[in-house]
Order: C-alpha cells, then sequence, then structure tokens
C-alpha cells in the first residue's frame, strides 16, 4: 500500500513540476541573479509555490534567491498560524517575514473591499520586496484562479483580460510572476492532502460578495460540456481574431 501511495506521489509530483517548469519556460517567469519575494498566505497554493520554488534554488542555472512574507490584515478576522508558515519556509531554507497591515472599506466606495484588501495586501508585499532588495514578486494563482478572472472580467468588467503571468510594475520597479499558471488546482488538492499542508482560517465578512466560487461552479461546468474547455479558454486569450469582432 505505501509503495502505491509513493508511486502516485511521485507521479504528482512529476505532473506538477512538468507544468510549472513550462509555464516558468513559456512566459520568461524566473532569470540568473533574480530576489524573489514569495507572497505566502498560508492557504496551499501559495504553500506549493514556496516549496516548488525552493527545490528551484538548488538548480545552480539560473541561480536565484528566493524570501517569503505573510501578510495579515488585521481588520479582517484570519487565524494564522505564524509559527507553522515560519517552519514551512525555514525548513526549507527559505527565510520568513511577517507584515501586518489595514484597510478601510468606506475610504472608496466604487472598489470592493476584496479588491481594496487584495490591494492593500499588495502593497504590503511591495514594501517588503523592497526591503528585502526582491526584483520579483511570486504569487500562487494557479490556471483555475486566472480562468475564472478571465470570465468574471467578461462577465461583470465587460474586459477580456485576466491575471497574467508575468505582469511588469514599472511605476513601482517590481515584476509579478505567477509560476503556478499552468498547473490545476486538483492537482494542488492533491499535493495538500499528501503534505498535509495546515489550513489557516479565515472568516472574511465580505467573501460572499465575491463571484468567484460561482464562477468556479461555471468553469466546471464548461469542463463537463468540454474536457478540453480550460485549454481553449486558455489559448482564445492568445488567438484574438480581431477582424471577427464588432
Amino acid at each position: 500500500m505505501d509503495n502505491k501511495k509513493n508511486e502516485a506521489e511521485a507521479v504528482l509530483m512529476r505532473r506538477i513540476e512538468r507544468r510549472f517548469g513550462k509555464g516558468v519556460r513559456e512566459y520568461g517567469l524566473i532569470e540568473e541573479g533574480d530576489v524573489i519575494l514569495i507572497g505566502l498566505s498560508g492557504g496551499k497554493d501559495s504553500l506549493a509555490l514556496l516549496e516548488l520554488l525552493a527545490r528551484r534554488t538548488k538548480i545552480h542555472k539560473p541561480a536565484i534567491r528566493v524570501v517569503a512574507a505573510h501578510v495579515v490584515m488585521r481588520n479582517i478576522p484570519y487565524q494564522s498560524d505564524v509559527e507553522y508558515l515560519r517552519h514551512f519556509s525555514e525548513e526549507r531554507g527559505v527565510p520568513f517575514i511577517l507584515s501586518e497591515t489595514e484597510f478601510d472599506a468606506s475610504t472608496d466606495m466604487r472598489k470592493s473591499p476584496c479588491f481594496l484588501c487584495s490591494w492593500n495586501r499588495r502593497k504590503a508585499l511591495f514594501s517588503v520586496a523592497k526591503e528585502q532588495g526582491c526584483n520579483k514578486i511570486a504569487l500562487g494563482h494557479h490556471m483555475d484562479d486566472i480562468l475564472q478572472t478571465l470570465l468574471m472580467n467578461i462577465t461583470f468588467q465587460g474586459a477580456f483580460s485576466t491575471m497574467p503571468p508575468k505582469l511588469v510594475m514599472k511605476k513601482f520597479d517590481m515584476t509579478i510572476i505567477r509560476p503556478l499558471c499552468l498547473v490545476h488546482e486538483k492537482d494542488l488538492e492533491e499535493l495538500s492532502d499528501c503534505h498535509q499542508y495546515h489550513k489557516q482560517v479565515k472568516h472574511c465578512p465580505y467573501e460572499q460578495q465575491s463571484h468567484r466560487s460561482s464562477m468556479k461552479e461555471v468553469l466546471a461546468q464548461l469542463e463537463a460540456m468540454n474536457p478540453e474547455a480550460r485549454y481553449s479558454l486558455w489559448s482564445s486569450m492568445s488567438n484574438v481574431q480581431e477582424d471577427l469582432l464588432p
């Protein structure tokens, strides 16, 4: 039984690392000398990202250095197991930094609380990245996140856009990368079970205002209609036929 379990885990890791490596190469996410700050939320995706990037630091070419940062939003009920995250990072040779911030949703009624929370977390990451001499920030968004965002933006924003694998932010002199961009969420869920990642507990008062869980169901319905739907959606982003649009 143990041999079968170990074999299944090895197959899973090879699949994840293959998709991870393909995303890194295809979108030019990692270069020689990069100092990368990992946004460690504590969820399965960011824990997997840290694990994969920590492995990548053992490779001589390209030579990179990584640091992990966990941002606590003081005004959101969120029980972070900071010691677990610190241990998880340092056990893999990755320095760990804790940062705290907050936001007031009433300051900008034009933006959703989810956007304001995300943006303030991002600003905190920018600050830590600058302090640590990082030139890139790595976030744990996977393929499902990117496709769900595409569907949300089409449906609610009237825009054909999403979270790109690589985003150069000249204003901040920083590049955002998403090395899990080609990794499937179900594989990360399986990895989380295999490696027994601890779950962080959050009780976000704005969670019901987000359409992400609904769009997750929409993506699942599309895949039920066409098992290749996710790949078609992904390809559509680089196959925009402008002549056939209004």
